[in-house]
């Protein structure tokens, strides 16, 4: 473990570390664009400069290793002068379109320019215009004026997803990042390019022109893509969710994620939602209220009715536990059905995060219900009424539609738990109950992976007022539920009592 001392302060890193690297362990600020600690160095971008002690000249700190007792700084005028100079550099032919750029806000160059910059540009030539707006594919669009080359997209699709589709083309100041002939960048994992982007060249097609990033929060929670259980940063506000982008967790995902976890916040908004409780009645789905529903299912799950559960791997550990829990207190003639998606690929991988198994907690769902029959079986239960958890996330259910129209002709009371409203969903027996449910961003709790490894899941906002999760229904079955607006309208009134006595 070497020492090195960086403006002063010594700290000790692995040997063989870069000094950029031990700037980032002890946790001081240096300018740079092409480094990233998942990708080889290019050192391109000649702004992380530092003046070793001894040595006459200055370095790049992203390619020079660590000795024993060096002294580095980034403090100097010498450094800082430097560092402007190639600043002014990138700043060249950049275009001013900060104004109209999604990066705005969360901006490598705006950033440097501020702490190394502010000053009068001495260009009297007009800046070189190149290709705007150009469609790499379905995903993703560049923006080449933009664009300052620090080839960070080029070495993750070299490296990374070794799919090769970028390159940098021509020379000078007419380079530019390009694809290779009709080739599209639209692999399974295009979309971290944009966010290893450090200025505006790169944007997502899903995301370009959304929000400000400014006006958005940001939650970290685990992806419910898949069992791979990705660390991720979910970003919304009071009118939805925006974007989803990975968070580096080296013992699962380290700086990635597949891009097919990146749409998975749409499930959450509001579009499709089940919004309140509601209740088949002569064959129309009516709004009821809570209490209502409560009264119900504590009616059901008191008497010796026999009722089945559907279940999947997209709820959390403390839903599971607590489901069982009930289910063994509560009613001892119940039958618990799998519905398990993608059995075909459910042990697939294709070797660098993305998993057959879609669900994000299978291993959660085992652990706690080990003896589940197949939901084919599901028709020859004797059970009065059905119980299902439906997924969240539909889209990889290619039998969801078919497993609603076979639970509707079943003639059945459903009491159908779920977030995603369909059609077929206004077509169930009559008094089968609609209850909308949490999604995974508006709930607390813990996901298992594939390895066995607890994720931890956490809430952003509520999203829909009256949804509720498992927890919440087995509150609901013993009556005991209290939704938030009841329990803030509690807390007032005891506050205006109190004021009132004093």
């Amino acid at each position: 473990m070497p020492k090195i001392t960086i403006n002063g302060n010594e700290i000790e890193v692995k040997d063989g570390s870069t000094v950029i690297e031990a700037f980032k362990k002890s946790e001081q600020d240096i300018a740079h664009y092409c480094w990233h600690p998942a990708l080889s160095i290019a050192g391109v971008c000649r702004l992380c400069m530092i003046e070793v002690e001894g040595n006459p000249k200055l370095q790049i700190a992203c390619n020079t290793v660590v000795t024993e007792g060096m002294k580095v700084s980034n403090q100097s005028e010498k450094v800082k002068d430097t560092v402007r100079w190639g600043m002014d550099f990138h700043l060249i032919n950049h275009p001013l379109d900060c104004p109209i750029c999604d990066q705005a806000g969360e901006c490598g160059l705006q950033d440097q320019y501020m702490k190394y910059g502010q000053y009068d540009s001495s260009m009297s030539q007009s800046k070189v215009k190149k290709s705007k707006v150009v469609d790499l594919g379905e995903k993703i669009v560049l923006d080449s004026e933009r664009c300052i080359l620090c080839s960070r997209c080029v070495r993750f699709t070299d490296e990374v997803t070794k799919t090769n589709e970028l390159g940098i083309f021509n020379r000078g100041d007419h380079s530019e990042i390009g694809t290779f002939g009709d080739k599209k960048l639209e692999n399974d994992y295009a979309m971290n390019t944009v966010d290893i982007c450090p200025v505006g060249a790169l944007t997502s097609k899903d995301f370009r022109f959304q929000q400000r990033v400014w006006y958005l929060k940001d939650v970290e929670t685990t992806c419910p893509g898949c069992s791979t259980g990705c660390k991720v940063k979910v970003y919304y506000n009071n009118e939805g969710l925006f974007r989803v982008k990975p968070v580096e967790d080296q013992s699962v995902n380290g700086y990635w994620m597949c891009d097919e976890g990146r749409p998975l916040y749409k499930f959450a908004n509001h579009k499709s939602r089940i919004k309140t409780f509601m209740k088949i009645q002569n064959g129309t789905p009516m709004p009821v209220n809570f209490k209502d529903v409560e009264l119900e299912l504590s009616n059901i799950f008191s008497s010796s009715e026999k009722v089945a559960f559907v279940l999947t791997g997209q709820n959390t550990n403390e839903e599971y536990a607590a489901l069982q829990a009930f289910i063994k207190s509560a009613n001892a003639k119940s039958d618990i059905f799998y519905w398990q998606n993608n059995a075909d690929s459910f042990d697939s991988f294709d070797g660098l995060l993305k998993r057959g198994d879609k669900n994000p907690n299978t291993k959660g769902l085992l652990k706690n219900f080990s003896s589940m029959k197949k939901l084919s079986e599901l028709n020859n239960s004797s059970a009065e009424t059905i119980v299902v958890f439906a997924p969240e996330n539909i889209f990889v259910y290619p039998d969801y539609d078919q497993i609603i129209e076979s639970l509707n002709a079943s003639g059945k009371k459903i009491v159908f738990v779920g977030s995603q409203t369909t059609t077929q969903l206004f077509q169930m027996p009559e008094g089968s109950i609609l209850v909308p449910a949490k999604t995974f961003f508006e709930k607390n709790g813990t996901f298992t992976n594939y390895n066995n490894s607890e994720r931890k899941v956490k809430k952003g906002i509520l999203l829909v007022r009256g949804a509720i999760d498992i927890l919440e229904f087995v509150d609901l079955c013993e009556m005991k539920f209290e939704p938030d607006a009841i329990i803030k309208q509690r807390k007032f009134n005891e506050m205006v009592k109190e004021r009132h006595v004093l």
